[in-house]
């Protein structure tokens, strides 16, 4: 075809020179250079390709234009690039490095992995090693003989092979061993799905309640943006409610039982809700009271509770504890035929921060057997979750013990993170509530701190001048200028006309006062450009 189309096209140029020289009527009649060439660039269009690209923005689905996620969003994308400049042209920008505290993602900062995680991990992937004498100087005892009884439990001990797709029928054995210990009440491996991290299991969810847009998710503002984005390709309707700032992110029962009756005056069927606990972006620890509520209201409302516990090792105050919903409504007397509950947990977070390995489960509990087979049978579409994962979570929820030879060096590890954790969490507190309209409250837990800045009317005007929320403008001069990756609190949702942004607490301990430093003097000087 594009061969006809050059014949064709020279066939036009050739018709239009003879035709100037031949016919006085004819329209290219001029001779000119320019009317030449204006006939050969009209021939020449005719080779261009005709077809375009089978996809585009029109007719690809709609959920995906409306799913966001700010965490890896347009801040991040520009911080990417600026790590490219500073790499190719040093010294192009005002600072020497990417401060990247947009993601809970510790490793990536310098967090080591545990060490009785990895021996076992890596004597399981190579399980010619448990046969050799040289292993037992290279190796703690205990991560020898937890890696047999892994392997013992694995089809055929091979790591690379597919499991059930519920995961390994003896890691969710061991999983169901911890959950029974944290919580004080029996876990059956059955009602449990081990997953790729707990956002496919979010993901399995959504699939099973939404069926259309008419289906709603009662969800925390601000939230975690994994929910929206997975309720938006799902088609489903984010109903929010409002977390109370004022009392340290607060959940009352009133505003879900508000936001529940308006979504039913609009014709939403709510179907779901969920909690984050602790709180993603918000640092809030629940306390057992508060939780005691949200069963009830779960119950009384025939809501299915969706608890995301990944933080659940990640508490930093002595007046709070976590406490699993699971353990609140078996402590209220309530049994699997009286609330419908998924608990999910991951080994990216926690002191481990096994982000790359991918590993979490879902604890599914009150749910008739044949809709449980429908979450089955959309888990076996996927085959099943990696195994490093599976493992992962199996030793998250069954470390070392009292006696075990890595008990002590586990501990030390451990303890040494959230310690840090905390003291990193506190700096950054005391940092943003010293800075001029900035407010911040105490992270009780997770990963995160969300202040909220109160912005100069000059530049939040400025930000709306160039079609840009004022904390993504804010953000975005923040690492113009320092190096330091924030997300804009709009990315989490908030309360209209209140602006924050998101900062981990993950940074290495010795970079704190370099960030602390670095925002101060940034947070400074935009205030006196934009001072009213």
């Amino acid at each position: 075809m594009r061969r006809f189309a050059v014949e064709k096209a020279k066939k036009l140029v050739s018709g239009a020179l003879l035709s100037s020289r031949s016919c006085p009527s004819s329209p290219f009649c001029s001779s000119s250079p320019a009317t030449v060439a204006a006939a050969a660039a009209a021939a020449t269009a005719t080779m261009a390709p005709t077809t375009s690209f089978p996809v585009t923005m029109e007719s690809i689905n709609p959920k995906v234009l409306k799913c966001e996620y700010a965490v890896r969003g347009e801040i991040v994308a520009h911080a990417q690039r600026l790590q490219q400049e500073l790499q190719t042209k040093p010294g192009s920008h005002p600072f020497d490095e990417i401060l990247y505290c947009n993601i809970g993602n510790p490793q990536s900062l310098g967090q080591l992995p545990v060490t009785f995680f990895r021996e076992v991990l890596s004597l399981c992937d190579h399980p010619s090693l448990l046969d050799k004498s040289e292993t037992h100087a290279l190796f703690s005892s205990d991560a020898i003989a937890r890696a047999w009884q892994i392997m013992d439990v694995i089809p055929g001990r091979a790591t690379g092979a597919y499991s059930h797709s519920q995961g390994v029928k003896g890691l969710r054995d061991a999983i169901a061993e911890g959950i029974a210990v944290r919580d004080g009440f029996p876990a059956n491996a059955e009602d449990i799905f081990l997953t790729d991290g707990a956002s496919p299991a979010v993901h399995m969810m959504m699939q099973l309640l939404i069926s259309c847009e008419k289906d709603g998710i009662l969800c925390p503002i601000p939230q975690y943006p994994l929910y929206s984005a997975s309720i938006a390709l799902h088609g489903g309707s984010l109903v929010p409610y409002y977390l109370d700032e004022a009392t340290g992110w607060g959940l009352e029962t009133a505003e879900l039982k508000k936001q529940l009756e308006e979504a039913r005056s609009r014709g939403i069927t709510v179907r779901a809700l969920v909690v984050i606990n602790p709180g993603n972006p918000t640092g809030q620890v629940l306390a057992e009271e508060n939780q005691r509520e949200v069963v009830e209201f779960c119950k009384k409302e025939g809501l299915v509770l969706l608890a995301d516990e990944v933080y659940q090792e990640n508490i930093y105050v002595d007046n709070k504890k976590f406490n699993s919903f699971k353990k609140i409504a078996r402590s209220m007397g309530y049994g699997d035929e009286d609330l419908s509950l998924v608990s999910f947990q991951s080994v990216s977070k926690g002191y481990y921060g096994e982000c790359g390995k991918r590993g979490g489960y879902m604890e599914i509990t009150g749910f008739s057997p044949d809709v449980r087979d429908q979450i089955y049978k959309v888990a076996s579409v996927n085959l099943c979750s990696n195994i490093s994962g599976q493992i992962l979570a199996s030793l998250v929820m069954n470390p070392p013990k009292v006696g075990d030879e890595s008990y002590e060096s586990y501990m030390a590890e451990r303890d040494g993170i959230l310690s840090s954790l905390a003291r990193r969490a506190k700096a950054l507190e005391d940092a943003f509530n010293s800075l001029e309209g900035v407010t911040c409250n105490k992270a009780e837990g997770a990963m995160y701190l969300f202040p909220c800045l109160c912005l100069p009317q000059k530049a939040i005007e400025v930000a709306k001048a160039v079609n840009t929320p004022p904390d993504a403008f804010y953000a975005r001069r923040l690492l113009e200028a320092t190096g330091i990756v924030v997300v804009p609190g709009s990315g989490f949702g908030q309360v209209p006309g209140t602006w924050h942004f998101r900062c981990t607490i993950l940074p290495q301990e010795d970079k704190i006062p370099a960030i602390i430093s670095r925002l101060k003097a940034f947070h400074e000087a935009f205030m006196e450009e934009f001072r009213d």
